[in-house]
Order: structure tokens, then sequence, then C-alpha cells
């Protein structure tokens, strides 16, 4: 017997997992800090790329996949982010860039960028 308040466990297909593919065009506008100034559990994906939080697993972390950086001469890094900085990032880009995306002023829905970030912040504010 469960509780009505209770929370029900995740199930396997769990929308967080349909969301750590994190486009392209969305990293641009979150403004990922530059791997020069990151620490080492941060290039390697086990602290937060802003807050320094971990370690990091598959249910604490947004992940940004593999990134390749000119300023170390091409080498990868592995970003990846606590729910509650990649909410708070998404938040600030959203407001940056709705009011100049046409798609997003008329029909966010049809803005991929714009529905991203709202999905981001969305799932960096559940329990």
């Amino acid at each position: 017997m469960t509780h009505r308040t209770a929370a029900a466990p995740p199930p396997s297909g769990s929308p967080r997992a349909a969301l750590l593919e994190v486009p392209a065009d969305v990293l641009a506008v979150l403004l990922l800090p530059s791997p020069e100034d990151a620490t080492e559990d941060q290039l390697r994906g086990a602290g937060c790329i802003w807050c320094e939080t971990g370690p990091l697993n598959a249910e604490t972390a947004i992940d940004f996949g593999e990134q390749k950086t000119l300023a170390m001469a091409g080498e990868s890094w592995f970003p990846r982010a606590c729910l509650r900085c990649a909410a708070a990032w998404a938040h600030r880009g959203l407001f940056e860039h709705a009011p100049l995306c046409e798609q997003c002023t008329d029909e966010v829905s049809r803005c991929e960028i714009g529905l991203a970030l709202y999905r981001l912040i969305r799932q960096g504010r559940r329990p």
C-alpha cells in the first residue's frame, strides 16, 4: 500500500534521461565556462561546471556531452552541471534568448532552443 502523498519512483524511461542530450545551440545560450578555468573534476564531468558540486551521477547531473576546445589544442572535456545550476543558467539564457527570437515571441513551442531551455528549468526544479 502506498501513501497518496509519497512521490512514486521515476520509471526506468524517466523524462530526465531524455533531456541529457542538450543541442549545441542551447549550449551557446547557456554560456558554459571556459575549460581553462575548470578543475580536473569539472573537466571530466565529476563536478558541476558552475558551482563545483560533486560527485555528480546520472540522476543528479545534466550532461552536456563531449566538448572540444581550441584553446586546449582540441582536447576533449566533458562538462556536466548539477540540476540546480542547469536550471538557473537555463533561466538566464531563456530571458536573454526569448525577446530576440521571433519563434519564441510568436509561439514558444516552435523554438527548439526556447523549449529545451524551458525543459532544463523544469527539470532542475523537480524534487
